[in-house]
């Protein structure tokens, strides 16, 4: 079989591997699209060698079909189709207090252990999630970020009649605000890449360059003077922490997206002015993914326009080094049979 591996450096590699039969508790998955996280183009630019066990499999967007089934597997199928939730929690203790999602001891599949850009990938059964057959495989290899967002939304506790603001246009931002708009809240996204500001209108977002308006003033005229219920950071730049507390309103709820690296400065005052709330928002709960499945199933939103590219695996190299050079670009899937 094709896999790819990533061998530091900034280099890719496609080789041929010996495909393995399922371990006790795994399935072997046919894999049909994997597509390319902002993670996966961190391991590229060597951000988390100390991380990852190079020469390393990575990816974990996915979608696929069962191809074979290993000991003690009973609640699935040979031929099915399934999306992974790369979440291993193996390592979970009672201090966890039983968020599973982000235990102390959390392995991520496809980026602490191999991942989703090969042909065909072993992974625990408890991983799962199973879709529909009529499900389009391309779709559902968005589930994984679209459930990032849906956690992220569930948690700001949007409702109907609030105002959201999603600083930051990109992948996730542009999903976080698809989701938001369903809760019937009204969404704005400010975004400073014209392009994507483009995508965002084409999606049927309302989005705006910050760089060109005075965001606080268009926040504060657009709700009568009672600015941002929620705001979703998702930016994770120095610009979009000082203005989150400008643009939330009285009580507001701040929900962090980003991951920020480093320390930064956060306007504190304004947690005491106006009693606002901050959030942490990270990877995604059970629910979340079985909400995102139903959402790619409805396929009632645009996601088709978030997928700007679709590449063989053996293209993996390029595609990289593509991404580097093309900040426009919205959800690149690699091809795994291709």
């Amino acid at each position: 079989m094709k896999a790819t591996v990533y061998e530091g450096n900034k280099t890719f590699s496609v080789i041929e591997r010996e495909m393995e039969a399922p371990s006790k508790g795994e399935v072997r998955i046919k894999v049909a699209y994997s597509g390319v996280c902002g993670t996966d183009v961190h391991i590229y630019h060597g951000m988390m060698d100390k991380r990852v066990n190079i020469p390393v499999t990575i990816g974990h967007e996915m979608s696929g079909t069962i191809d074979a089934i290993g000991e003690g597997v009973s609640d699935f199928s040979v031929g099915e189709k399934v999306v992974v939730r790369p979440l291993d929690d193996r390592g979970v203790k009672p201090s966890d207090k039983g968020f599973n999602h982000i235990c102390e001891d959390l392995k991520f599949i496809g980026i602490d252990s191999p991942g989703s850009m090969q042909q065909y990938w072993n992974v625990p059964a408890f991983t799962l999630h199973r879709l529909k057959q009529e499900t389009d495989l391309k779709l559902a290899a968005l589930i994984e970020p679209l459930s990032v967002a849906v956690h992220d939304v569930r948690l700001s506790g949007l409702k109907a009649g609030e105002t959201a603001v999603v600083l930051g246009g990109g992948p996730i931002g542009l999903l976080v605000a698809l989701v938001a708009g369903e809760t019937g809240a009204e969404v704005i996204v400010s975004e400073v890449n014209e392009n994507r500001i483009a995508k965002a209108k084409e999606l049927g977002l309302h989005a705006v360059n910050p760089t060109k308006i005075d965001l606080i003033d268009y926040v504060r005229e657009r709700t009568k003077g009672r600015r941002a219920d929620v705001v979703f950071e998702v930016a994770g730049v120095k610009a979009a922490l000082d203005v989150m507390t400008e643009i939330a309103g009285i009580r507001g709820r701040i929900v962090m997206v980003a991951i920020h690296g480093q320390k930064r400065e956060v306007d504190l005052f304004k947690f005491f002015w106006k009693e606002l709330k901050l959030i942490g928002a990270r990877v995604y709960e059970k629910e979340d993914y079985e909400k995102a499945i139903t959402l790619i199933t409805a396929n009632e939103l645009p996601f088709e326009e978030m997928i700007t590219d679709v590449q063989p695996l053996s293209n993996i190299q390029e595609v990289f080094e593509s991404i580097d050079n093309n900040p426009d670009g919205m959800k690149i899937l690699m091809d795994c049979q291709a």
